[in-house]
């Protein structure tokens, strides 16, 4: 892995995991669903126009298009959708450690589903992760979490899961930013009729609603989204992914600090095992150096 490399995954670990200290601030002062429909309305046509601004055009590949639509599905609408509904009664660090189990969740999906072999290492590290999540889960339950809310991320998680099991699709053929800004626009669409149906298009407008929007639109939203297409195609999915066991501890600082969400000793310690449990699953996947 080259340096390169390396500074794209850790500005993708951190934009991806400040993603749910922003969408608390947002869904205090606005309706979840609205508030995500435009933001990918927003996101997918930039990511088209700055798509066409370097030549890309239109024609994808049959793959791609069926990719496209799935992750605009599974991670605008349903992944990001029922997390921005979730975090209306649960903290954003809660949402971030969930949601940072999605190499556990995709190893097992492929184990369970795909016929993937998994080494010792990564049973050792399902068990580890998986246990560092109900540990710290365990604790916040007796402090009040809401189960609804933690049941909305666990489906978000899962949605994400399909996501990224159709991902290769889309991150081959080139026009990446076209296929970003593609599945952005899907998400806006899939998100709107059901805004308008179940929500109030109440909107208090705060100086912190407007920078947390403008930020969830551009920096999670578009930059870490083809941050994370490029470094899958640098140096593939498997080892792109290995970034991912960084979120739990970037999710829960970043909340901790904008958001001032306390963090106790339980939380510290279940982080760093999830931390690990994620890394030897990852690392389990990694071909062995010749």
């Amino acid at each position: 892995m080259d340096f390169k490399a390396l500074l794209m995954g850790l500005a993708f670990a951190f934009m991806w995991s400040s993603a749910f200290t922003s969408a608390r601030m947002i869904v205090v002062d606005a309706p979840p669903l609205f508030s995500l429909s435009l933001r990918f309305l927003i996101s997918g046509l930039i990511g088209i126009a700055i798509a066409r601004l370097m030549g890309q055009t239109w024609t994808l590949t049959r793959a791609q298009w069926r990719a496209t639509f799935i992750f605009g599905i599974c991670q605008n609408a349903a992944y990001l959708g029922l997390n921005f509904i979730a975090m209306q009664w649960i903290e954003a660090s809660a949402a971030a450690i969930i949601a940072s189990t999605l190499p556990l969740m995709v190893a097992l999906a492929g184990f369970l589903f795909l016929g993937d072999r998994l080494k010792p290492l990564a049973v050792a590290g399902l068990i580890a992760g998986f246990g560092g999540v109900i540990l710290i889960m365990g604790a916040r339950f007796q402090g009040g979490l809401d189960p609804l809310g933690v049941a909305l991320c666990v489906l978000a998680a899962l949605a994400l899961t399909v996501a990224t099991l159709s991902l290769r699709g889309a991150s081959s053929g080139g026009n990446l930013m076209m296929v970003v800004g593609l599945q952005m626009l899907v998400g806006s669409a899939a998100l709107i009729g059901p805004s308008l149906i179940f929500e109030e298009i109440a909107i208090t407008w705060t100086p912190r609603l407007i920078a947390a929007f403008w930020y969830t639109t551009l920096v999670p939203g578009l930059a870490a989204t083809f941050v994370w297409f490029m470094l899958v195609q640098r140096i593939g999915a498997v080892r792109g992914a290995t970034f991912h066991f960084l979120n739990p501890f970037f999710g829960v600082a970043i909340a901790s600090a904008l958001l001032g969400e306390g963090l106790g000793l339980i939380d510290v310690v279940g982080v760093v095992i999830i931390m690990a449990g994620i890394l030897a699953v990852q690392l389990s996947k990694t071909p062995a150096a010749r």
